[in-house]
């Protein structure tokens, strides 16, 4: 087995599980699970947040607006942990991640989605829908 592949493959689950983290990690947060005063620490610094991420979404479509992103957070990174329909479970988390970058940029500034690399992570998830054959044909051949 050409060593390339193995490590081109070890990349590719490595960038799942990296995004899958994230995902986790955020939605963690929102619950208070990581403690107060780490990340958002509750549910309801969470909607605050997401108020001034979408400054052009009514206040009372908040609520409906956070707990859609954590249940496709939470469904997004299972999806990619288990590698169910992996390239369209790549595509939904790039394309919620640049908009949620959108968001950050018009909601506070640029600097928001650069620091926390929400581009990048957008961008790596549009990585891994491209390089999807690649993975499943690289991983046939390790398997044969």
């Amino acid at each position: 087995m050409d060593p390339t592949k193995k490590t081109s493959l070890a990349a590719l689950y490595y960038l799942r599980f990296a995004l899958a983290a994230a995902y986790f990690s955020s939605v963690a947060s929102r619950f208070g699970l990581w403690g107060e005063g780490m990340g958002w620490g509750n549910f309801e610094n969470f909607l605050d947040y997401t108020a001034k991420v979408n400054p052009f979404i009514p206040r009372p479509y908040i609520p409906f607006i956070g707990w859609m992103a954590t249940v496709a957070e939470t469904v997004i990174a299972v999806f990619l942990i288990i590698g169910f329909r992996l390239k369209e479970t790549a595509i939904l988390s790039g394309v919620m991640l640049i908009l949620f970058a959108i968001g950050m940029s018009l909601g506070f500034n640029i600097k928001e989605p650069l620091d926390y690399s929400v581009y990048t992570a957008s961008a790596a998830s549009f990585l891994l829908a491209a390089l999807y054959r690649d993975q499943k044909k690289i991983a046939e051949q390790i398997a044969i």
